[in-house]
């Protein structure tokens, strides 16, 4: 994600332990990123996607039954995908 370059007016302190300073310290240079851009990329990547399904979309009436009627719909078999999860993963224990 890149943050957008807009004037940043607004701040934000936080306290931390020595450690978790360390850390952020850490993966910011191995980012090679300021501390504070390593933070607020981070942060905003997560608060976005936490929030990703809890925004609102609008829809009309003819695309509002559509999609009530595709939730309201039985689930269709997928042969394919059944056998699939029948079938051993390679990420299954082989030992």
């Amino acid at each position: 994600m890149t943050i957008q370059r807009s004037t940043r007016t607004e701040k934000l302190d936080l306290r931390l332990s020595k450690s978790a300073k360390q850390t952020l310290q850490a993966a910011a240079t191995f980012a090679r990123k300021s501390v504070s851009e390593f933070v607020l990329e981070t942060a905003l990547s997560e608060a976005e996607e936490r929030l990703a399904d809890r925004k609102v979309f609008t829809l009309d009436e003819k695309k509002w039954e559509a999609f009530v009627a595709a939730l309201d719909a039985p689930p269709q078999r997928k042969p394919r995908l059944e056998r699939l999860f029948r079938e051993p993963s390679v990420f299954d224990d082989k030992s």
